[in-house]
């Protein structure tokens, strides 16, 4: 999976109202971002760094297996192959997207 492809497959999965109500950050390091605006609306997904809400940091293989559901959010979390920083709130909601 590559940036581009997880980046329209999140905003299918975020479509025009998420329920989000929030900003998040996939930050994939040196693969790239994906920002998440779901205080906008329509929603917009974008690869545009900016300061979020929520930032969840991890490999791009990682986002992918997330969103393949081959992989639990919680599972990822407690082994330490994500890492959530500001509201976790947010990180937790966007279980609901995925």
């Amino acid at each position: 999976m590559d940036l581009e492809f997880a980046t329209n497959a999140l905003r299918n999965k975020v479509g025009t109202d998420s329920g989000l109500g929030a900003t998040l950050k996939f930050d994939c390091e040196d693969e790239g971002v994906i920002v998440i605006d779901a205080k906008s609306q329509p929603n917009s997904v974008s690869n545009t760094d900016r300061d979020t809400d929520c930032t969840i940091t991890c490999t791009l293989a990682t986002l992918g297996e997330l969103m393949a559901n081959e992989l639990s959010p919680t599972t990822a979390f407690m082994t330490g192959r994500i890492k959530v920083t500001g509201d976790i709130g947010v990180a937790l909601k966007l279980q609901k997207v995925l």
